[in-house]
């Protein structure tokens, strides 16, 4: 991760064909949004929200204290776009499932970054997805009170690295 400004982390997913909803473009348009000049290796885990111990979901909030008490933390919300670029043979997710409302689609990876900014109406990160074939970068909201399901995939960090 590191070594790309917003506009040429865009362009590279351009090239790579990965679509945009408005919240993702409204993230990268953020005076929020930065990302880190040097390169970084970042050593991810995912899990799910029940692999964290929440048998009938959780908010955010406690999903991120609880992720502390392993050693995991939320990641810098850089990284979702660099996780894109390289999970390119992200299965398909919504396959023989409902459309979903208000809630994390099937398939979806979320990156558990902390948000840009507390505004309610402001996009809180963002989560990948593949649909018919083409990767998705989205960006998404949703308030404090949140529960996410209990099957939601979630992105941590374990710690960061300076490239050499």
């Amino acid at each position: 991760m590191g070594g790309m400004t917003p506009s040429q982390l865009m362009k590279a997913l351009e090239i790579l064909g990965v679509r945009l909803n408005e919240y993702a473009k409204t993230l990268f348009s953020s005076r929020h949004f930065r990302c880190s000049v040097e390169r970084h290796e970042l050593l991810t885990v995912e899990l799910s929200v029940l692999d964290l111990g929440f048998p009938s979901g959780a908010n955010i909030s406690d999903i991120h204290d609880k992720a502390a008490e392993i050693g995991l933390h939320p990641p810098p919300i850089e990284l979702a776009p660099h996780l894109r670029l390289q999970y390119i043979d992200q299965p398909e997710g919504f396959l023989g499932f409902p459309i979903t409302k208000h809630c994390a689609p099937p398939g979806a990876i979320t990156v558990t970054s902390e948000p840009l900014s507390e505004d309610e109406d402001f996009p809180k990160g963002f989560y990948l997805r593949r649909i018919d074939g083409v990767l998705w970068l989205r960006g998404y909201k949703s308030g404090p009170e949140h529960i996410l399901n209990v099957n939601d995939r979630l992105v941590f960090i374990e710690k960061i690295e300076s490239a050499a």
